[in-house]
């Protein structure tokens, strides 16, 4: 099926490497909210908001120890996303 769709995947591939991984790294906050939703999932009521705040808070914890990278250049990315999608974005909109 992906030879079926090559052009609209392709579309990936012209973007330099910082907004590609602006891009595929949104996998990384969805994979986050599944943990969170995987742990208030099991439990259908909580007895208090604060006990809901605690669970969420341990299960955020928890899935942080696992988080390891590289810093990321914010700059080079922002500059990128000027350039590409300059009709949508500009540095003024930043400051």
């Amino acid at each position: 099926s992906w030879r079926n769709n090559w052009p609209q995947l392709s579309t990936y591939f012209k973007y330099p490497g910082e907004i590609r991984k602006l891009i595929y790294t949104t996998n990384s906050i969805e994979n986050f909210n599944r943990q969170l939703r995987k742990v208030t999932k099991s439990k259908t009521i909580f007895p208090t908001d604060d006990a809901l705040f605690k669970m969420l808070y341990l299960a955020m914890t928890d899935a942080t120890k696992k988080w390891t990278g590289k810093s990321w250049e914010w700059g080079q990315t922002l500059d990128q996303l000027c350039i590409y999608f300059s009709d949508r974005i500009t540095p003024e909109d930043i400051e």
